[in-house]
């Protein structure tokens, strides 16, 4: 049995968005924003941290009519993945560890499932806090980013005293490469990425996480 589950969000818990700041970028215009891409830049080649990098992409999509009204609209066509809140709620009846480490934004969750903390002991994610009329405040970025999404894991697992051996993680996307190597087992959900369908134990197409109980 397994004692953790690790889910990552965009195209795994969430159906129809496979990178909301891709989503997000795409409805703002922004694909070819030279500035856009400059904080990038500078984010890939360590210039920035990740949480200035946020900042700086927050800002600029500010700047183009970015509030929490309009990034809603944004990811409009987002909706819960199939199977996803029976199997958290399994997950809760058995007793079993569950967390998010995820690259997305706390805002879709709190559209697509707003009792999503009742069902996770660890959330590791971007927030972002909104003013009452809906302007964008700050964002506050994870900890656990990109390939960072392995200290993430590790660090659950030693404060649950779990070992990873005994703990699940669900993802789909190369970013979630590393992570899955440290894993005792690892789900490609819905993947889009080869290398991650290489090192994961088991590759499920089918869009229904009920697939992974099978696995626990």
């Amino acid at each position: 049995m397994r004692r953790l589950v690790v889910f990552d969000v965009d195209g795994t818990l969430i159906d129809n968005i496979e990178f909301i700041w891709v989503t997000l970028h795409d409805f703002f215009g922004l694909e070819n924003d030279p500035e856009r891409i400059r904080a990038k830049e500078d984010f890939l080649s360590k210039r920035i941290t990740y949480q200035e990098w946020a900042d700086r992409d927050i800002e600029i999509l500010k700047k183009h009519g970015a509030n929490r009204e309009s990034m809603l609209e944004a990811v409009g066509k987002a909706k819960v993945m199939g199977g996803a809140i029976e199997t958290l709620k399994e997950l809760k009846e058995t007793g079993i560890k569950t967390a998010i480490i995820s690259g997305s934004i706390d805002f879709l969750l709190e559209k697509l499932i707003p009792d999503y903390d009742e069902f996770f002991d660890h959330v590791f994610m971007n927030r972002i806090s909104f003013g009452k009329r809906g302007e964008i405040r700050e964002i506050r970025a994870t900890e656990f980013y990109l390939e960072e999404k392995k200290t993430g894991f590790l660090e659950i697992c030693k404060k649950e005293g779990i070992d990873p051996k005994e703990a699940m993680f669900v993802g789909d996307h190369d970013n979630d490469v590393e992570i899955a190597k440290s894993a005792g087992f690892t789900i490609a959900f819905n993947s889009k990425s080869e290398k991650l369908n290489e090192v994961a134990d088991v590759v499920i197409k089918k869009k229904d996480l009920r697939e992974i109980l099978k696995y626990l």
